[in-house]
């Protein structure tokens, strides 16, 4: 399923579209891939590191939302976030399933999911307004206690899952999680 080429739209409404989507409008759907494949495919790809995989990924992720749409719930969070970690699930998933071994090495590795996420990241919105957000992010970031901070990047931009936190961090898996799901809570709260 390659992704759309579409123009995406700044007004598009992610929470009626996955509302249609519970109400079985198909077009709805549709909407939301166009308005969203490209990025996904992206973040798929970095976590899957292969354009096969990710797009099989992608259509996965888009059965999951079709066939989930209504249980998202806007007062647990965005419907944007909402999509975006149905394919996230699927493809942390989908490397966890895996038995095969990726083929780059690690510095390569790493160069090509940093060049795709720049990329990715320099498509959507204009230079001022890509600058503010990232300001306030590391504002936001360098606010958070350190051990907060090293698992966020390793689960949102290395990809990895708590267990591999835990072991690259040295902490027990029920604090890591704990890390995380309070190091978004003060993200999201100083992000407003």
């Amino acid at each position: 399923m390659p992704p759309a080429a579409s123009v995406t739209d700044d007004n598009f409404d992610h929470a009626l579209a996955l509302a249609a989507c519970a109400r079985g409008d198909r077009h709805a759907l549709q909407r939301i891939y166009e308005q969203e494949s490209r990025y996904l495919l992206g973040v798929a790809m970095r976590i899957v590191r292969s354009r096969a995989a990710a797009e099989d990924v992608l259509h996965d992720a888009f059965v999951a939302i079709w066939s989930k749409a209504h249980s998202f719930d806007a007062a647990r969070g965005a419907a944007r976030g909402w999509i975006y970690s149905i394919v996230r699930h699927a493809a942390l998933n989908r490397v966890r399933s895996s038995a095969r071994e990726s083929t780059l090495d690690e510095p390569t590795a790493a160069a090509y999911e940093a060049s795709a996420a720049m990329a990715a990241w320099q498509e959507e919105g204009d230079a001022l307004d890509r600058q503010a957000q990232l300001g306030r992010l590391g504002q936001c970031l360098e606010g958070l206690e350190p051990q907060r901070r090293e698992c966020l990047l390793h689960a949102y931009v290395d990809g990895c899952s708590h267990s591999e936190i835990a072991a690259r961090v040295q902490a027990p898996l029920g604090t890591v999680k704990a890390w995380i799901q309070r190091g978004l809570r003060a993200l999201r709260e100083c992000m407003q």
